[in-house]
């Protein structure tokens, strides 16, 4: 095996601001390579066309960097940059080279507007848990100055960040109490392989895909629409088994006429972002599930609309036109959605880290916590403060930041 060749002095952060303009780049690693240079790291921003560019080289000799260097201060007066020079010695650099080993996650932040208070807070919590800030990204679009303050625009930073937080319950709690405070979405999750590789999106329907709770509004319909929605709200609070619940409630529907079903689902709405979200998902390779305690009808009509793969929900029972107030199969509780996540990703050929799902209700935890990245959308308390990652502030669509994408 060859030795570690040993690091030079002649190591130097390179860092140069400006106007950005084409050739730049050129330009300067052109002085580099005519001095056999060899470049280590380099980054590169721009905002409002304004660049920030580093590089950082090794020359082989202190000489050939005298040289190196008057050429770059030449290249870069052309050219109207700042440009500055900052020797890197050894240890510095080894120091520098040792802090790749340490754990990476990424800090997703989203809301209606973000300002300054926002993230300078944010930014305390993870120095006070000793994360260092390593690259800070723009996921959302370039708002117009109108645009700012709208309702119907996000904003979205990502943060990439080294450490490991001795108390990471502790430092998630903060980031739940500071997204409660500000109004923005702070999600935290491991940067590993499985982050840009996931493959299945699996959804609740009742309050996650659409904007409403199907039975309540089939009791509408049969006019005990106060009762069950109380009697919903209690499972959805996890104050009442959700089998407990499905039953009360569906013994209140016996009699309603089928007709009702599709007089319920002309009024239901989908969830803001829902129709971009899976276009988008089906675009970029994933296959889409709907996992549901809620109502085949209404999951079959979402799948044709949507373009779903996979719909698993309960099968009303109909005699004679009529509402029994029973179903056909197997109650759909939290431990069977978790059961049917697994059987759906076995299908795909995937583990389960490659799996998202997204619900709203505590008979959503647990399929929230087997996924790779459960998301509580939009959801009770109790189910916020129990899943990984949370969005409440933007729409369904929102949720194609925490995968990466970015608006353009």
């Amino acid at each position: 095996m060859n030795p570690r060749p040993t690091v030079q002095n002649a190591v130097t952060l390179i860092t140069i601001s400006g106007e950005d303009k084409p050739g730049i780049s050129s330009s300067l690693l052109g002085a580099l390579a005519e001095h056999n240079a060899t470049i280590l790291d380099m980054g590169q921003a721009v905002i409002h066309e304004t660049l920030s560019l580093g590089i950082l080289v090794q020359v082989p000799t202190k000489d050939s960097w005298k040289s190196v260097s008057k050429e770059l201060l030449f290249r870069a007066y052309e050219l109207d940059l700042k440009i500055k020079f900052q020797p890197v010695k050894s240890d510095e650099y080894e120091h520098w080279i040792s802090e790749q080993g340490k754990a990476r996650h990424i800090i997703t932040v989203i809301g209606p507007t973000l300002k300054a208070s926002h993230i300078a807070q944010l930014c305390d919590i993870t120095h006070k848990h000793g994360l260092n800030i390593t690259v800070i990204t723009r996921l959302s679009g370039r708002p117009h100055l109108n645009e700012v303050f709208s309702s119907d625009t996000s904003a979205c930073i990502e943060m990439h960040v080294r450490g490991t937080s001795p108390d990471p319950n502790d430092m998630r709690e903060e980031f739940l109490q500071l997204s409660h405070e500000t109004g923005v979405d702070i999600a935290f999750q491991e940067d590993n392989v499985y982050r840009r590789n996931r493959r299945l999106v699996v959804f609740d329907m009742d309050s996650t895909l659409i904007q409403a709770e199907v039975i309540d509004e089939l009791a509408i319909e049969a006019g005990v629409g106060e009762l069950v929605a109380k009697i919903t709200e209690q499972a959805m609070r996890g104050e009442i088994s959700f089998e407990e619940s499905l039953n009360q409630r569906l013994a209140l529907l016996e009699g309603l006429d089928q007709s009702a079903l599709e007089s319920a689902y002309k009024r239901i709405d989908l969830t803001d972002g829902a129709d971009t979200l899976i276009s988008m998902l089906k675009h970029l390779g994933y296959k889409v599930g709907l996992i549901s305690g809620g109502f085949t009808y209404f999951a079959n009509r979402l799948k044709e609309r949507l373009g779903i793969d996979y719909i698993f929900a309960h099968d009303l029972e109909i005699v004679d036109g009529k509402l029994t107030g029973n179903i056909t199969n197997e109650v759909i509780d939290g431990a069977k959605k978790a059961e049917i996540l697994t059987q759906i990703a076995k299908e795909e050929g995937i583990v389960l880290d490659q799996v998202i799902a997204v619900g709203d209700g505590a008979n959503d935890l647990p399929m929230l916590s087997l996924a790779g990245l459960g998301i509580a959308f939009q959801a009770k308390p109790v189910v916020r403060e129990n899943a990984e990652q949370s969005l409440s502030t933007v729409g369904l669509d929102a949720i194609l930041y925490l995968i990466g994408v970015r608006d353009r």
